[in-house]
């Protein structure tokens, strides 16, 4: 299995990371970089660098609790400053890659919450091309369990905010949040439509997004169109001060099994074994 992967399309590099959680290492448009670029040798799931993966879940499970029927499961808190399990397994593990061309790569990922005494099993299919298109990211997950069983995914890229960068999409709902991050009340909203005053600070969830998003920086503008899964709820995270805006598409609410008012928002889905759910993105830039 190589260490990184590099693909090459259109105006489009990007440094895939196989053995880590098919991480993005890197992701540059005519040499600009996009994303914050991961150091070589730095974790890229302790980093705000790259992109990865999120899946069986996204964000916070609260004390790592995932009810399923009448059975309550716990999954390993990962975060234990706030006593939640985040961002789901899927980038803890490593990919195999099927197919590789030079400008697109499928990895494949079979993987389980076993270890953790929890029957969570799942076959995952990542493909990734680049093109006159841009960035197109597609993912398949699927339940390879004996028992149905919920399952969600999102992307958690860690896009560079130069000075100066905008962001603008639509939504209807945002969720306000507690100290530990997880949603305590759904507000009416428009989305975001401006500077660093209009994002900075969040790490919030908006639902009822349209699956547009721009991020207009000066050097380039960005247009991320999201479908499927990924259509419907997003995730902002912009720490004050920090050099990098993550927008997110994610297919639910965080912690949405243990707090069912909000599951109307976005919920994990439920797959039987051997069903599958599918999500989509593209990325273009325009200098």
């Amino acid at each position: 299995m190589p260490d990184r992967l590099r693909l090459a399309g259109g105006a489009w590099e990007a440094v895939l990371l196989p053995a880590q959680g098919a991480a993005f290492a890197r992701l540059a448009w005519r040499g600009t970089e996009v994303l914050a670029p991961l150091p070589s040798g730095a974790d890229p799931n302790g980093s705000f660098a790259g992109a990865f993966l999120m899946a069986p879940w996204t964000n916070r499970l609260d004390e790592g609790r995932l009810p399923v029927g009448g059975t309550t499961w716990h999954l390993p808190v990962n975060r234990p400053a706030d006593a939640t399990a985040i961002h789901g397994l899927l980038r803890d593990a490593a990919w195999t890659v099927a197919e590789s061309d030079g400008a697109r790569a499928v990895l494949l990922q079979a993987g389980s919450a076993e270890p953790a005494g929890v029957p969570w099993r799942w076959e995952a299919r990542l493909e990734v091309a680049l093109g006159a298109a841009g960035l197109v990211v597609g993912l398949t997950l699927g339940n390879a369990g004996a028992l149905p069983f919920p399952f969600g995914c999102g992307w958690h890229p860690f896009f560079a905010r130069p000075a100066g960068t905008r962001l603008r999409f639509a939504a209807t709902t945002l969720f306000a949040r507690d100290a530990r991050c997880l949603p305590v009340a759904a507000q009416p909203s428009q989305g975001v439509d401006g500077g660093e005053s209009a994002y900075e600070g969040l790490d919030t969830h908006f639902a009822g997004w349209d699956g547009v998003a721009e991020i207009l920086r000066p050097d380039l503008s960005l247009r991320l169109e999201a479908g499927g899964a990924w259509g419907g709820n997003l995730q902002v995270f912009a720490p004050t001060g920090s050099h990098i805006l993550c927008v997110e598409p994610v297919s639910h609410v965080p912690d949405a099994p243990n707090r069912p008012d909000f599951a109307r928002f976005g919920p994990l889905t439920l797959l039987a074994p051997g069903e599958s759910l599918h999500a989509s993105l593209r990325l273009v830039a325009i200098g």
